[in-house]
């Protein structure tokens, strides 16, 4: 795909003054980073970090059916959420692979928006378009004129509170209070600038933050806002950190650790599927049926040095026998050590177990770990 095919966020300009480099990702023109990724990371650990997550797809069900609809079309049981909640959830394929994983918040008793991964935000909405036949319930995708903006950190609550209810904030709906007691997978529903405005306190990197949700054409006035609120506490922040934050923090990226061909299970994800709260839902039959008890399973890998395994790298025993493969790698800027999510057969998944990474041609000793690698204190 060249680079005029592909889709800007509403805040093109705003990465361009600063300086951006810029990547394709999923069909996206987006930032992966202003300047140095150990810095930006190290800020989010430390303070605040900004991030335009535009690129995510914004899809809502509306309707008197809208909550039994996703009970069908959702491995999850989202009708019994109460208003302002959010739930992680699973789009399953009729065979029991994963199509996505998603994040649906219930902003009113028949209005629920539903986030998918933007390299899956088509496929999800087709997805949930067949799946509502038969339920008085309308399924429309805003994603092309809803801008997403995260603040994530130890200041981002401070910096929101600063940035949407100081003097000039422009935000109506909700308080400082309220902000400041919203829990973790918890939503604000209120105006700014008297469009609408939904604050999540969500987000994908290990720490404390919030999910901004905007119309498109007020994405550039509120980060604007939020940058001058932040000051030299917050720093804007591409992919590249944000993909080492969620990899210390133990999440799945969809298409390393979640893919049609790995059964939810594989990712110690089998938690996620209602089995006992809900009746029939898409893929319940060919989930219910299969066995995977002999397949790879995800687990931590953490090494010594500064060498780190990359994704499909090799995993072996120390005696040379391959048995499973790197998901995602990096080196951890936080914790110093090479740190990697992989797919390893049961029987060597044990913590403490012994393993090798391939690492160009070079063996990296690891053993497995406890996840996450990191979590906040």
């Amino acid at each position: 795909m060249s680079a005029s095919d592909l889709r800007s966020t509403p805040l093109e300009q705003v990465h361009e003054r600063l300086g951006a480099t810029f990547t394709d990702f999923a069909g996206w023109r987006m930032p992966v980073r202003y300047g140095s990724d150990l810095a930006e990371h190290a800020a989010v650990r430390t303070s605040a970090g900004l991030f335009d997550l535009s690129h995510m797809g914004e899809i809502h069900v509306r309707g008197p059916q809208a909550g039994d609809l996703l009970d069908h079309a959702l491995a999850g049981k989202l009708s019994s959420m109460s208003v302002g909640r959010a739930k992680y959830s699973l789009l399953l394929a009729e065979d029991g692979g994963v199509i996505d994983d998603l994040i649906t918040y219930r902003l009113a008793e028949d209005h629920f928006l539903t986030v998918p991964n933007a390299s899956n935000a088509a496929a999800d909405l087709a997805a949930l378009q067949e799946r509502a036949a038969g339920f008085d319930a309308e399924v429309r995708d805003a994603s092309l004129e809803t801008a997403l903006i995260a603040v994530q950190g130890p200041a981002s609550e401070e910096i929101l509170v600063a940035a949407l209810l100081g003097a000039d904030g422009g935000t109506e709906g909700f308080t400082a209070e309220d902000l400041a007691a919203l829990r973790y997978y918890r939503a604000l529903a209120g105006t700014y600038r008297g469009e609408e405005l939904l604050v999540a306190r969500t987000g994908y990197t290990g720490e404390d933050g919030f999910e901004l949700y905007v119309p498109n054409e007020l994405a550039e006035q509120l980060w604007d806002q939020l940058t001058a609120a932040g000051g030299d506490r917050l720093t804007p922040c591409g992919l590249a950190c944000r993909d080492t934050l969620r990899l210390e923090a133990g999440m799945p990226l969809y298409g390393h650790e979640l893919s049609l061909d790995l059964d939810p299970r594989q990712a110690n994800l089998g938690p996620v599927v209602a089995l006992r709260s809900k009746e029939d839902f898409v893929g319940r039959a060919a989930y219910e049926a299969a066995d995977p008890s002999a397949l790879p399973v995800l687990v931590g890998l953490a090494g010594e040095g500064r060498r780190a395994g990359r994704a499909e790298a090799a995993v072996r025993t120390p005696e040379g026998e391959e048995i499973g493969r790197v998901t995602s790698g990096a080196l951890s800027p936080t914790l110093g050590h090479p740190i990697a999510l992989a797919l390893v057969r049961p029987d060597h998944a044990a913590v403490g177990t012994p393993l090798v990474i391939d690492v160009r041609g070079k063996d990296l000793p690891v053993a497995v770990v406890e996840l996450p690698f990191y979590s906040r204190a």
